[in-house]
């Protein structure tokens, strides 16, 4: 069954932007270690070229990480990260000042950073604010949108805490419990991200998409983030670089259940699933008059 669209507001340094439509939220990643190939650049000219090419194909978001969290990845320090952020940050908001430039980060240090000096519009947190106790305050200074992402433990350890009652109202009532928490602290414009692939199991990845229509309870804009990951290409018997047809099948499953950010390797791809639901909604609203 096809969920309605609601559009949110967020606020963006002072100036109010909607999401009247599903946005999608091209991935970029100054890292030698991130899963998938594809979205790792090593210099400055790739990164441009690839920061570009997404804007061209309709991107609304970027969003830089240069600390890989793939399961069982082990973490560099807080200095490295920054390093790497500064000059990818400067590059892209050299060669794209108008895109809403998104930081993957779970340290509040270095999410003040890229906000204060480096021209970073909102903060994406995989860990929902467990692996630093000071992001939540940190939020709430910056006055910035802020994506809490469910996880348990850390990408090292992630794997092995899978333990639920119920998959889906377990993590839709942990996500209830933080967004309450962080709107108590003054922050009013939190994304809720279910965490696909962060301490879930392949079935329980499915269990939590096939429940998404419920995460609207929490009435705050939804982002799906499954790009090519292990819940693809492990049914399919395949690998990452060959999972770009089960992502857009799922990326349209999220969007049917009203979904307001892809987060995606492949920007193309998602646009034209964005459109082409978006034209189903809106026959199925035309039909039923």
């Amino acid at each position: 069954m096809m969920q309605p669209f609601k559009p949110y507001c967020l606020n963006l340094k002072g100036q109010l932007v909607t999401i009247d439509h599903p946005w999608v939220m091209g991935i970029v990643n100054v890292t030698p270690d991130s899963f998938y190939s594809g979205s790792r650049v090593a210099d400055e000219p790739m990164l441009v070229e690839r920061v570009l090419a997404m804007v061209a194909e309709g991107a609304d978001v970027i969003d830089v990480g240069a600390c890989s969290t793939r399961p069982g990845s082990e973490s560099v320090d807080a200095r490295e990260e920054m390093k790497r952020l500064e000059w990818a940050l400067a590059a892209i908001r050299r060669v794209a000042p108008d895109v809403i430039l998104s930081v993957d980060t779970y340290r509040a240090d270095v999410a003040r950073c890229c906000v204060e000096e480096w021209g970073a519009d909102i903060i994406n947190d995989i860990s929902g604010g467990t692996l630093d106790e000071a992001m939540f305050p940190t939020i709430a200074s910056l006055q910035v949108p802020y994506v809490l992402m469910h996880m348990r433990g850390t990408p090292e350890t992630m794997s092995k805490l899978t333990d639920y009652n119920n998959v889906a109202s377990d993590v839709l009532e942990w996500m209830a419990r933080r967004i309450d928490e962080l709107r108590q602290m003054g922050i009013a414009d939190v994304i809720a991200d279910p965490g696909f692939g962060f301490a879930k199991t392949m079935e329980q990845n499915y269990e939590l998409m096939a429940s998404l229509n419920a995460f609207h309870a929490l009435d705050a804009p939804l982002l799906v983030g499954v790009s090519r990951k292990r819940m693809i290409y492990m049914p399919l018997e395949t690998d990452a670089e060959h999972a770009l047809n089960g992502t857009t099948v799922l990326n349209t499953m999220a969007l049917m259940q009203g979904a307001h950010i892809l987060r995606v390797h492949d920007v193309r791809a998602a646009v034209e699933a964005v459109k082409l639901v978006t034209l189903l909604r809106q026959g199925i609203t035309q039909t039923n008059k």
